[in-house]
């Protein structure tokens, strides 16, 4: 392996630790578009919380997507290949959530407004679902050949591991979801969603710890990698307990924060357990491993040398529209 196919081993797990930790919340609010919000204004407030930003998180799943395309086109080919249907549907979440959003602006009337408050809703839901669900049945290894085909069933993809990890992602981009809104709202619903998050918090700790049972019986994590897998769960939970004290003290930037790292930390226990391999075959032999999987020398350092200069006016952007609607928005008065 070469430090150019390392460096972009780490690139592609940095994008999408950028993608969760941003587009967590937007899954998170979205999904509060009907679960949370009791009324219309409440709905237009938590909706114009994300609003000059969740576009833009969408980037860094595209430009994760679109590295892992140049830099490891193996990876990508079985990856996108073998989980087809799940990327479908995935892409199909993002497109309604996406579209909800004008659609709900633009309608006249409360029952095609509902239908797109719900499509933000359920498209928000299913693509973190979704999400979680691959990811976590992609460490449990798959059935692969040589040439890095998956031939998977039913249960490949759909089985109590991978339901767990689709559910406990969901619930954590739910609550950092409502962490952000925390952040960003004045009034009843920043108190609502405080309230809210005292109560799911201790839910999220139990499903971490059924999560860490079945990620012990269902791969190879522990065996190949033990002290620094039990080190990313250990951070991974005591995350979990500084936000959930920053939610019960009002420290809204320790609860946002702890919350969003908390989602990067399944990142890098994912990253981590993958290598030195990019995808897990239930025979080893057929694992695919980062060395085999990426694109020439000479394309990794063409786009080493593009990266670099682009990320940082990219980074510069990115804060500077979240410093310009840093002020938080006041919630509607009660009917």
């Amino acid at each position: 392996m070469t430090n150019l196919q390392f460096l972009w081993f780490l690139l592609i797990g940095v994008l999408f630790s950028g993608f969760f930790f941003l587009e967590g919340f937007d899954f998170g609010i979205g999904m509060a578009v009907r679960f949370f919000g009791k009324n219309t204004a409440e709905r237009d407030t938590i909706i114009k919380t994300i609003g000059p930003h969740w576009d833009g998180n969408e980037v860094w799943l595209i430009t994760a997507g679109g590295a892992m395309f140049a830099s490891f086109p193996m990876w990508y080919a079985s990856l996108f290949s073998g989980y087809y249907l799940i990327l479908f549907l995935i892409l199909v979440s993002l497109i309604f959530r996406g579209v909800s959003f004008e659609f709900r602006a633009n309608m006249q009337t409360d029952t095609w407004r509902h239908f797109w408050e719900w499509a933000a809703t359920l498209g928000s839901f299913c693509a973190a679902f979704l999400f979680g669900m691959m990811f976590t049945s992609m460490i449990e290894g798959v059935p692969m050949d040589a040439q890095g085909n998956i031939f998977g069933s039913f249960t490949t993809y759909v089985n109590w591991f991978s339901l767990v990890g689709g559910v406990a992602v969901t619930l954590m981009c739910f609550i950092h979801g409502l962490n952000f809104l925390q952040l960003k709202t004045l009034g009843s619903l920043r108190d609502r969603a405080q309230a809210w998050n005292k109560i799911l918090y201790p839910v999220l700790i139990v499903g971490e710890v059924l999560f860490v049972v079945l990620l012990y019986i269902t791969t190879d994590f522990f065996a190949k990698k033990a002290a620094s897998t039990w080190t990313i769960l250990i951070v991974l939970v005591l995350l979990t307990l500084i936000a959930w004290w920053g939610v019960s003290k009002t420290h809204n930037w320790t609860a946002f924060i702890a919350s969003g790292l908390s989602l990067i930390s399944i990142v890098v226990l994912i990253f981590n357990g993958l290598f030195p391999r990019v995808m897990i075959a239930t025979n080893s032999a057929h694992s695919i491993l980062i060395k085999d999987a990426s694109s020439s020398p000479y394309t990794l350092h063409l786009m080493t040398i593009i990266a670099f200069s682009i990320l940082p006016i990219v980074l510069v952007y990115f804060i500077w529209s979240y410093w310009v609607f840093y002020k938080r928005l006041k919630s509607p008065k009660a009917a």
